[in-house]
């Protein structure tokens, strides 16, 4: 029987609207939106054991590996056994996805199929507070004030990997690292995919996919 506490992954490049749909769940239906890069800045802020650690592989220009995400992310779930939530950038590999088995098994995952030349577009559009994380397109989400946070006031950035000379690298990157994620749920029949080039669009799919599933595990939806 399914469990009356439901576990969700959200899969996408980035570009591919994850935050907003993630935001959009978590509203629409109480699950905790737990993002992978929302904890990392947490944890280097307050230069926690592994936050430091991170930070001495960003400071390198290298990406954070496996080991120390996975260590992250499992201490953040471990203390949330009962509750229902909503991973945002976690499992990335197939190695985190094994290690997240370990814990807890997912009972529904989205990928979020979205057209190469619409993911450059939206990259190359993308302004970022550092420190918040929050994420502004100039064409669908702009900031009030020109290349200024709406909370804080602080400038954004543009990201160099966001530039459009990196997004292709980028993308590649991660189609190439997700294939076999995805393939993973895909035998366990739990993916859903979704395709589109607007949000909007695609939201009322998801919607409908995790109203249908709340009530088959006999939650009550918001």
């Amino acid at each position: 029987m399914a469990s009356k506490v439901l576990r969700a992954i959200i899969l996408g490049p980035p570009g591919s609207g994850k935050g907003t749909v993630c935001q959009r769940i978590a509203d629409s239906f109480g699950l905790q939106h737990l993002s992978s890069g929302h904890f990392l800045r947490e944890n280097i802020r307050t230069d926690t054991e592994v936050g430091i650690l991170a930070k001495q592989y960003m400071q390198q220009g290298l990406l954070v590996p496996d080991h120390v995400i996975t260590r992250l992310m499992i201490m953040e779930l471990e203390s949330r056994r009962v509750q229902p939530w909503l991973l945002d950038g976690f499992p990335r590999t197939l190695t985190q996805a094994e290690a997240l088995d370990q814990i807890c098994q997912p009972d529904l995952v989205i990928s979020l199929n979205i057209p190469f030349e619409t993911l450059k577009d939206r990259l190359s559009r993308r302004w970022i507070h550092p420190s918040s994380g929050r994420v502004y397109n100039q064409e669908f989400n702009p900031p009030q004030v020109q290349g200024v946070d709406d909370v804080t006031g602080e400038p954004l950035i543009q990201q160099e990997d966001d530039k459009p000379e990196a997004v292709a690298a980028k993308l590649r990157q991660y189609k190439e690292v997700a294939k076999p994620v995805i393939e993973l749920y895909k035998t366990r029949g739990i993916l859903h995919s979704f395709s589109g080039t607007e949000t909007n669009k695609i939201w009322p799919y998801v919607y409908s996919l995790f109203s249908n599933k709340m009530a088959s595990v006999g939650v009550k939806t918001a």
